[in-house]
């Protein structure tokens, strides 16, 4: 076998090609490993997890980044907008989902779109996370008996790899039946990092695979654990960690020394010093006047600068950190000094192109409808929800759009006028201009209709003249587009507004 491959190899630089599979002096001490993803994470996993978990905890641009792609993913929630026909049924299901969404976590610290947040930022540091599905009583007073447990990476352990009692091949803790499907996870009672739990350590609790949701990131074909993001950046934020520190602590140590004073040898250098001789510290203060011993001379301490290179050597390196991370730049080092407005649109316009495809990829594939579908399961068993056949019309009855937060731009009144004209010439209907904001076209006709409406009672426009939104007004005072503050005591339209008051026009003009 070896014979064969060092044939291959010497064929192969013969006659050339790939210059990347060459073993020439260049890449002799390239080695790159051929073992599987899942090999490599078993391996190293564990390590790269709690190394990222440190950077996190104490690293101000690695926390930076985790924090800035969970607002940008998620924001204030992705929010699902179902596709209900029945009008009433669907501001019913939206209404009951809306108030359930507030008992989701199972801890009760934050609500269903607190919890996409959450998992955002754990497939960011850790590559993954688990959701429990916790399936409740009647008598806990949920209004659908149904509540989400998040748990950590740590908690499914690498190491549990072997056959189950039932002849199921497991897999880094995950179980497989005999065509390759997951049937089952066995998690950790308790977390092994966690000492204050009282659980009995490495205690493993069976859990079926339709109780759980596994919210994961893949890079390669076959992988079953996640790789944390920050892999490719771990040792570079380390490595710059620390040299911030040494440069940071040799400024403070030759900071610390204003001045130095020189004396001449004493005539005997071993004879012990009087005390009245110690050399005390000289105290400063603005305009002061300090008078020396005969022979003394003062040295003022000139530390050392950072140099030329310590800016743009810092700069370099966080772009690439940036690239390893798929963060832009500005949202890395908060540094919105070094990019001008074309250079920062397009570098937004590349980020959300990545976080769209990530949200619709990963957040609402694996976890928001698979939470959809086991609520509505739940409410409708519960009496909570009644959808008529619903069985029968499952899939249908759970269609729905699943929405996320609107994009703000650099020029936001820019951005607004273009997509007035793109919806004026027919481009995009306001249907889809109204889902790209993260809202339901037909509650924001709803309350825009209940608006004008109200504002017809009570005389009130906030319409700006002249735009495509005012039109026709019936006000109280009749049904010309006038109000009563618009007539005079006889009925008629009242015209007699101050000239100064009204906009000019040509007519106008001498």
């Amino acid at each position: 076998m070896g014979g064969a491959m060092n044939w291959r190899q010497r064929l192969g630089a013969f006659i050339g090609g790939f210059d990347a599979g060459q073993h020439h002096r260049r890449l002799r001490g390239f080695r790159a490993t051929r073992a599987h993803v899942n090999a490599l994470i078993a391996a190293s996993g564990p390590d790269i997890t709690a190394r990222a978990r440190w950077l996190v905890r104490n690293n101000g641009y690695a926390v930076n980044a985790v924090e800035s792609w969970a607002a940008n993913t998620v924001g204030d929630g992705i929010k699902p907008i179902s596709k209900l026909a029945d009008a009433k049924k669907k501001e019913e299901l939206q209404r009951l989902w809306l108030a359930w969404t507030d008992e989701a976590d199972a801890e009760g610290l934050t609500d269903f779109y607190g919890l996409q947040r959450r998992a955002a930022r754990e497939v960011f540091i850790a590559g993954e996370v688990f959701f429990r599905i916790r399936m409740r009583r009647s008598s806990d007073g949920l209004v659908v008996p149904l509540q989400l447990e998040m748990l950590p990476a740590e908690m499914l352990p690498l190491e549990q790899t072997g056959t189950a009692a039932n002849g199921n091949a497991i897999r880094q803790g995950i179980e497989f039946d005999r065509i390759g499907r997951r049937v089952a996870y066995h998690f950790l009672r308790r977390h092994p990092g966690d000492s204050t739990d009282p659980g009995l350590p490495g205690e493993i609790a069976r859990v079926p695979a339709s109780e759980v949701i596994h919210v994961i990131d893949p890079v390669e074909g076959g992988q079953l654990r996640g790789v944390s993001k920050l892999a490719p950046a771990i040792a570079k934020l380390f490595l710059l960690d620390q040299y911030d520190d040494a440069e940071l602590d040799r400024k403070k140590v030759a900071a610390m020394y204003a001045m130095f004073v020189t004396s001449p040898a004493p005539e005997n250098p071993l004879a012990p010093l009087e005390d009245e001789e110690v050399p005390a510290g000289v105290e400063l203060s603005p305009g002061q006047i300090v008078r020396l011993d005969p022979g003394e001379d003062v040295t003022v301490g000139q530390p050392a600068d950072s140099g030329a290179t310590y800016e743009p050597f810092q700069y370099r390196t966080l772009l690439q950190i940036s690239a390893a991370l798929g963060i832009p730049y500005p949202y890395l080092a908060n540094d919105m000094v070094k990019g001008n407005f074309s250079n920062s649109r397009l570098a937004l316009i590349e980020f959300r192109r990545r976080v769209s495809a990530w949200q619709h990829a990963v957040m609402v594939w694996q976890l928001c409808r698979p939470v959809y579908a086991r609520w509505m399961d739940a409410a409708v068993l519960s009496g909570a929800l009644s959808l008529p056949r619903y069985e029968a019309n499952r899939a249908r009855l759970l269609t729905a759009d699943w929405l996320p937060t609107k994009w703000d731009w650099v020029d936001p009144l820019k951005d607004a006028n273009a997509e007035i004209a793109q919806i004026e010439a027919g481009l995009k209907s306001r249907t889809q201009a109204i889902a790209e904001r993260g809202y339901d076209a037909e509650q924001v006709d709803r309350e825009i209709a209940a608006e004008r409406g109200r504002e017809r009672l009570l005389g009130l426009d906030f319409r700006r003249p002249g735009s495509p939104a005012q039109g026709v007004q019936v006000g109280p005072g009749g049904d010309d587009g006038t109000t009563a503050t618009d007539r005079d005591e006889s009925g008629a339209p009242n015209d007699t507004d101050d000239a100064e008051d009204r906009p000019r026009t040509d007519e106008d003009q001498p």
